[in-house]
Order: structure tokens, then sequence, then C-alpha cells
């Protein structure tokens, strides 16, 4: 009997999630509403539910999580910001005067991008409206142009600091230690963020190399469809870029990357104060950017980034353990950090678009809140009928052991990318298949990238594939809808190579976790 109520829920769930309702009510609404069916017939204990409040404490109060809207308001300043756009220019400049350069600046700007924002609808707007029209009127072909903006645009994903890869942290890290404890080991140690990060790191990079060497080998063999695009000023010269441009506009980034991902990897900061630092960064950059600011000002907001800089290098060094000058060198970078920050905070909101980034980032925050919560309740109710049971002899049956029920797991997990969003796959696929997994012995970041791979595809493979959904709202009206699949196919065949790559060799998640932290 439980096993059909079960097979109600899932049915319940995918025509909630396809009439269009708002995705957190309907998994809220339906386990609730199947659970008091199921106690009405004598197959569920209502005190399962009764679990929900104290989940959801826990969950809103995690660090984790709260690390998601300082990341997203990051993103959403660096998107409005006029560094983005500077960014692609400089890197056109820089690549595009080769066969393929301006698809070598798309991956590039896109990589970058992923590292300091993780906002993949506002990457692929800037790319489609900046690269693509300059690609276009180069003579590059539609279904490379478009498939290389798509496919960039979406690296966010997997390249940390990902927002996929916050939440996942927590839903992997549940698992790990629910699939050890049934194992009998009641000392396993919690799945940080810092151990995903730096588990995704060579992973996104392998995919940075694909798409590249893809690039290559079109311009070798049809050189025709990626031409060389010069850039040339109002006069018609050619432009000639000068390092100053250059470092500013794709340096400062760097840095700002190297502080966000440095001071969590190197267990520096965690990642909500690496997240703060990063906003922080990012409002500054943005605020420097406007023109004819007193001097004070841009002395404070310059050196913001300089002055994190120096505390994560002190905090590294010892921090006021290592003695009097460390801790006066540390006071006096974190009263400029400060500083810098305020002046860059209320300079923004009189001035830039703060005040409409935070609007639009409680907004998103609040959607992923109650999605979280909705994926709680039905977690508890799916244990309550039994189904982490089922879902367990499932996949203790199949056969080749570990590896043969991992890709059974990849394969739902790529279907169910065709329909729904990752922040539902993650909170519905983790809490049921993770700690069975877990407790089999499969390790828990090579998993999680295994899973962040797989959910990079979704955003590419139509027909509800996202990033063809922002790129149809920027492409001009002469790139039909067939050059953009044409296009994203590549680059799709490329992303399942690298999952297959990460599945064969699973040292290119678990070697720089092992390395840093162990």
């Amino acid at each position: 009997m439980s096993a059909l109520i079960l097979g109600l829920l899932g049915i319940l769930l995918l025509m909630g999630i396809l009439s269009g309702a708002p995705v957190s009510f309907v998994l809220i609404g339906v386990p609730t509403v199947v659970a008091f069916l199921a106690a009405a017939l004598g197959h569920f204990d209502l005190g399962f539910l009764a679990a929900f409040p104290s989940r959801a404490v826990a969950i809103l109060t995690n660090s984790i999580f709260l690390s998601v809207p300082l990341f997203v308001l990051m993103g959403g300043i660096l998107e409005r910001s006029n560094i983005a756009r500077r960014m692609m220019l400089t890197a056109g400049a820089l690549f595009g005067e080769r066969e393929g350069g301006m698809a070598y600046a798309v991956i590039i700007v896109g990589t970058l991008l992923a590292a300091s924002t993780g906002v993949i609808g506002a990457t692929i707007f800037m790319l489609g409206m900046i690269a693509m029209p300059a690609m276009l009127s180069a003579g590059y072909s539609k279904s490379l142009a478009s498939g290389v903006i798509c496919a960039s645009g979406s690296l966010g994903q997997i390249i940390p600091p990902s927002i996929l890869l916050i939440l996942l942290t927590d839903q992997i890290s549940s698992a790990y230690q629910a699939g050890r404890r049934a194992a009998g080991d009641w000392a396993a140690e919690p799945v940080s963020v810092g151990d995903l990060f730096a588990g995704a790191l060579l992973p996104g990079l392998l995919l940075v190399v694909l798409y590249i060497a893809y690039i290559f080998v079109t311009s070798l063999r049809r050189p025709e469809s990626c031409p060389p695009v010069i850039d040339r000023d109002e006069f018609g010269q050619r432009r000639k870029l000068e390092f100053r441009e250059i470092a500013y506009s794709l340096l400062m980034p760097l840095l700002l990357i190297l502080i966000v991902l440095g001071s969590i990897l190197g267990g520096v900061a965690t990642a909500t104060e690496s997240a703060a630092f990063g906003a922080a960064g990012a409002l500054v950059m943005s605020a420097l950017d406007r023109k004819d600011l007193p001097l004070w000002r841009v002395v404070l907001m310059g050196s913001v980034l300089p002055a994190a800089l120096v505390l994560i290098l002190v905090k590294l060094t010892g921090g006021t353990q290592a003695g009097m000058v460390s801790t006066v060198i540390g006071f006096t970078a974190l009263v400029l950090l400060c500083l810098g920050t305020l002046v860059a905070i209320a300079q923004e909101i009189r001035d830039g678009p703060l005040w409409e980034v935070a609007t639009e980032t409680a907004g998103l925050v609040s959607m992923l809140t109650l999605i979280v919560l909705g994926a709680t309740m039905l977690s508890l109710v799916f244990r309550g009928l039994q189904g982490e049971a089922m879902v367990e002899d499932f996949l203790h049956g199949l056969p080749g052991g570990n590896l043969q029920a991992v890709l059974v797991t990849m394969a739902i997990i790529f279907l169910l990318g065709f329909i729904i969003e990752y922040v539902e796959i993650i909170f519905i696929v983790v809490p049921i298949a993770g700690p069975p997994l877990m407790a089999a012995g499969v390790d828990p970041v090579w998993f999680a990238i295994l899973i962040s791979l797989n959910l990079q595809m979704s955003f590419l493979t139509p027909p509800f594939g996202y990033a063809l959904f922002y790129f149809r709202r920027v492409a001009p009206v002469e790139v039909r809808t067939s050059d953009i699949y044409r296009g994203i196919l590549p680059f799709i065949l490329l992303q399942m190579l690298a999952l297959a790559i990460v599945v064969l060799v699973p040292g290119l998640a678990t070697w720089l976790p092992d390395a840093i932290y162990h």
C-alpha cells in the first residue's frame, strides 16, 4: 500500500509542477495532502510532520544557507555595473583578431563571470547582447556563436563560487552523515562548502579546456565559421589596448575571485564570511566605476580589496597570535575595509542600483527558501511512507555495485533536468538517493560533483533548458531556434564527456579537497 501511495505522491508532484503552479507551494502542499490521506488509511504516522518546524529552523539558521543571499547580492551588483561589459570588450579586443578568437574571449569571460557572479541568466544576457552582434557581423556561424554563448554562460553552475554548490553542500553533508550512521560510523565529518568548491575546481576547468579545444579544432577544420574580428575605434583604426585598461577590466575581477575562493579554500573564512568579502568587493568595484569621484572616496574605496587581501594574509600567518605587528596591520586593514565599504554603500544607495539589487536578491532568496522548506516537507513524508527503505533496496539490488547505482541516479537526475529546476532536483533527489549510496561507501564530494556536472547539462538540454530561454530573449531575429539547438549539441556532448571522465577518474574531484583539508 505504501508503494501505491508513493506512486500517487510522485504523479501529483509531477502534475503540480507541470501545471505552472509555484513549485514551492507544490512541494509543500502535495506531500501534506498525501500525508493526511495516508494517515486516514492507516499507513502514515502524522508524528513525522511534527519534526517540520525544527527542521525548518535548522535549515534557515544554517551558516551555509546564510551565504546564499550575499553571493546573490554580489552577482546582482556585478550584473548591474559596467564591469562585465568591459570584461567582454577587453577580452574580445585581446583575442578576437584570429580564427575563433571571439569564441575564445566568450569562453574566458564566461569563466571569469562564473567565478565572480555565478548568475547564469545575467551572464547569458550580457554575452548575448555584446558578443553575438560582433560575431554575426564578422561572419561567425549562427549555430557556433549561439552554442558557445549558451555553454559559456552556464559555467556558473560548476565553477565556484556557485549557488548550486552551496545549496548542494547542506544536502550532501546531511545525506553523508545519515548514510554513515546507517553503516555504523557515528564519527563521520560533515562535508563543507570548501570541500565542494575545491572538488569542483578541476572538473570546471576541464570543461573550459574542452570548450577551448572544440573551438580550436573548429577553427582548423572550418575557419569560415569563426573568422577574425577586428576591433576598431570610432575613426576606423585598429584599437590598441593599454595595460591599464587590461588591468582594470580583467585583473580587478581576478583579484576579487582570488579573495573569495582563496579565503574559503585556504580555510581562512567561512562561506558566509567569504561571500561578505565578495559582496563588498563587487560593491566597491561598481562604485569606483563612476566618474568625477572625490579623491578621498577613491582612496578609501580603492583600499577595500587590498585590505581584504591583507586580512587573509594576516590570518594565514597566525593572526593576532603572530605578534603586535600583525595585530596593528590587521586592525588597520579592517578599519580601511569597513570605511571603504560604508562609503560605497552610501554612494550606491544614493546614485546606484544597490536598492534595486537588494530588493531582487530578497525576492530570489525568498523563493529559494520556500522551495527548501517544501523539499523538507517532501522528505519527511517520503520517509514516513518508508520510501527510503524502498530506494535503498532498489539501489542495492542493482547489478554492478556502487558504480551502477550512481549511474542510475545520474540518469534519473538527467531526465528530471528536462522538466524541473536544479534547486528542486537537489532537494528532492539527494535526500532520497544520497543516504543509501553514502552508506555503501560512495565518496560524497565525488557524488556531489557528478550531480553538479549533470545539472549543468539541464541548462542546455531542450525543450526546457533555461540557458536557451535566456539566450532566445536577446538573440537577433535572424537567429532561429534550430540554429540555437544545433549550436548547443556539441557542447552537451562535451559536458557528457566531462561527466564520463570524472566518473572514470574520481581523483579529479577528490584530489584537491584531500590535498587541502586532509
